[in-house]
């Protein structure tokens, strides 16, 4: 199997290193697998703790001060501040799964009470939970925002209230420090450039016919994800051209169902871009249903990092899988110290992810760097 220089040259073993919010003080722990990794492993309910790549300024970030105008100091290891945390989709993804798992580790390790309410990917009900948790007495909140643009009712809400919101994963509309702290996530349109690269190194300089299976319209992960494969292709690989591009809603059925159609109505694919997991096993499904063969006839590449993916890439039927790193229980709570404290939180912090290809899916997985 072929993947490019730069897939190679990348490895999850970047992600055993020590947490940090700050532009500076951030240090590399040791290697993948070594006592730093068992270590993150004990603090974090995982062996592959988040480490942030760059956040987006140096200087002051948000504080309790500045944020809107200001709102009151609180401290949130007292036991008695509330801090409500309002998880988008279900969490029989194991991204969503993993994700809730962190927040609740870390809450119960420094002592936050923590009240939880769960939208299952609709968008009204996370505005109405949001505001039943304002109403339940929460004084901050992190937020995993199911729409990017959806969550208006709720911010306005929040800000109404003094109620800080820090957002994760997904942005929200508005001004950092205003209208929500801060953003804590992943660079999606570098994401979908390594999976460009993945799919040219795979077909041969790209000579590909690829399907796109893009995620749920609204957010800025889908748009981020599309957008930065599409370029990318455009930029260097001009024997690369997208034929169909449709959206499978981040799910695995909707994934498999409309990859189905796709491979039915463009006989020419030979790769698939999938934005997440999920979507990439409901395309392998579609692809054997077919009469074809995953990551022969049709290469496949994909985002998030979940087990069973990584395991498809170690046995061949899938090119790489770029992870998105979903523990973000020490980075948000840290936020929330950092935001009622002196240091403040820059407006946009960007971790580091794995990118998990043939030659190291068995190490990390053998290490636990999946999910």
């Amino acid at each position: 199997m072929n993947v490019s220089p730069r897939a190679k040259a990348l490895t999850a073993a970047v992600l055993t290193a020590g947490l940090c919010l700050a532009a500076t003080g951030c240090t590399k722990s040791d290697s993948a697998g070594g006592d730093s990794g068992a270590s993150a492993a004990a603090n974090n309910g995982s062996a592959a703790s988040q480490q942030v790549a760059s956040p987006s300024a140096a200087g002051p970030g948000c504080t309790y001060k500045t944020y809107g105008g200001g709102v009151p100091r609180l401290d949130i290891t007292d036991g008695r501040t509330v801090v409500g945390f309002s998880q988008s989709e279900s969490t029989s993804n194991p991204f969503r799964a993993t994700e809730t798992k962190s927040i609740e580790q870390q809450a119960k390790k420094l002592g936050v009470k923590l009240i939880e309410r769960n939208a299952n990917a609709d968008v009204n009900t996370q505005n109405s939970q949001i505001e039943d948790m304002i109403a339940q007495g929460a004084k901050v909140l992190i937020v995993a925002p199911e729409n990017s643009d959806g969550l208006g009712p709720a911010l306005a809400k929040a800000k109404s209230a003094k109620v800080p919101v820090l957002t994760i994963d997904r942005t929200v509309g508005g001004a950092a420090c205003t209208d929500f702290m801060a953003f804590i996530g992943s660079d999606f349109y570098h994401q979908a450039q390594l999976a460009a690269d993945d799919l040219a190194g795979a077909t041969g300089g790209g000579d590909a016919h690829v399907a796109i299976l893009t995620g749920t319209p609204g957010n800025n992960v889908t748009t981020d994800r599309t957008k930065g494969f599409e370029d990318r292709a455009k930029a260097k690989y001009p024997k690369m051209k997208v034929v169909a591009s449709q959206t499978g809603n981040f799910a695995q059925t909707d994934g498999q169902k409309v990859m189905e159609q796709l491979l039915q109505s463009h006989s020419d694919i030979n790769a698939v871009y999938a934005e997440n997991d999920e979507m990439a096993l409901g395309a392998i499904q579609a692809i054997r249903s077919a009469g074809k063969t995953p990551g022969k006839d049709v290469k496949v590449v994909s985002i998030d990092g979940i087990e069973q993916a990584v395991k498809n890439v170690g046995a061949g039927q899938m090119v790489s899988d770029i992870e998105t790193n979903p523990r973000f229980g020490p980075l948000a709570l840290q936020a929330l110290k950092d935001f009622y404290g002196t240091t403040g939180v820059q407006p946009k912090v960007i971790i580091k992810d794995g990118h998990f290809t043939a030659d190291n899916a068995k190490q990390a997985l053998d290490q636990g760097l999946v999910y």
